[in-house]
């Protein structure tokens, strides 16, 4: 009887424990297990319809660019709409790598877009570390210059830009491309690093400095580290700003008569004529010029990063 009595015991507290851990589950959990109501799947329908109308909608340039890259040039010039090419072909993309300087501008483009990134990604870190971590004279002046400048167009400064670099003697040199991309790139990538580094605590560089780290040191090694996240974007801003632009590109760039040494977007340009424009060539170009970019952002996925303690144990 003992044994039988022991057995209805533990039977029992198993039942309570049960009871008790049901009871403790949260009414959300319990609301979760129920059905979906005809009107929440209604609205859920209704929200998956939209995005993927959407999706479509920013999608069809882009296979339309493809698909008229491997058309035959007649096919371009109907109304009809073709899903798929009718005469498929690869001559454009054989026009553009035999018959075009298009490996000279992408190269052109790339050595612009990274010297851009070098120079404007340091020069608005330093800056910013500066802004964010010591007190001087005229640092909210500063500060305030940068936003004021912020809001102009960079379009207002063309006039500005070309006489300063026909009197270094840079017009026509990709160097005073790379000078103008830099300098418009430090005001916006100045403030989202000093942004990001404000929400840095100062006590870790405090700690570096008590274990006998440099300034330098603890910038290098504890500030550097934790502020990867804004270094990538605007790494990737810097790069992606100079790679799409043409308007201060064809102000620099515009006396050369060669072709090969222009940027990508000026050479896509220089395809047109008054009379037309071979599309079928231009999209095999854009779809070939577009892979370093693609390639760039697949890189970079692994710098987005959030939480600090990630760069805190950084050696």
């Amino acid at each position: 009887m003992s044994e039988q009595r022991k057995f209805d015991a533990a039977s029992n507290a198993g039942e309570l424990a049960v009871a008790f851990e049901q009871k403790q589950q949260p009414a959300l959990v319990r609301r979760a297990r129920r059905a979906p109501s005809v009107g929440s799947i209604l609205t859920l329908g209704a929200i998956y319809a939209f995005l993927v109308l959407m999706a479509l909608f920013a999608l069809f340039p882009m296979y339309y660019v493809v698909q008229a890259s491997f058309a035959g040039a007649q096919n371009l010039y109907t109304t009809d709409l073709h899903l798929l090419p009718a005469n498929f072909t690869f001559d454009n993309y054989m026009y553009a790598f035999t018959q075009l300087p298009l490996l000279n501008w992408i190269g052109n483009t790339i050595l612009v877009c990274g010297l851009t990134t070098i120079f404007g990604v340091v020069c608005s870190t330093t800056g910013a570390y500066a802004l964010a971590r010591f007190r001087f004279a005229g640092r909210q002046l500063t500060l305030r210059g940068l936003l004021a400048l912020q809001a102009f167009p960079g379009l207002l400064a063309l006039p500005a830009y070309y006489l300063l670099l026909n009197y270094l003697n840079l017009l026509n040199n990709l160097l005073g491309l790379v000078l103008i991309y830099s300098a418009g790139a430090l005001v916006f990538c100045c403030w989202n690093t000093k942004s990001y580094l404000d929400s840095l605590p100062i006590e870790l560089e405090q700690a570096a400095r008590l274990d006998g780290a440099t300034p330098f040191q603890a910038f290098w090694r504890i500030v550097l580290p934790l502020a990867t996240p804004a270094l990538a974007v605007a790494s990737l801003f810097t790069f992606t700003a100079g790679w799409n632009e043409f308007a201060l590109a064809n102000l620099v760039m515009n006396a050369n008569g060669s072709g090969s040494n222009l940027t990508f977007i000026l050479g896509l340009f220089s395809l047109q004529d008054n009379f037309r424009t071979p599309w079928g060539i231009f999209a095999a170009s854009s779809i070939v010029i577009s892979m370093p970019l693609m390639v760039l952002f697949f890189f970079a996925q692994r710098f987005f990063k959030s939480g600090i303690a990630v760069g805190s144990v950084a050696n």
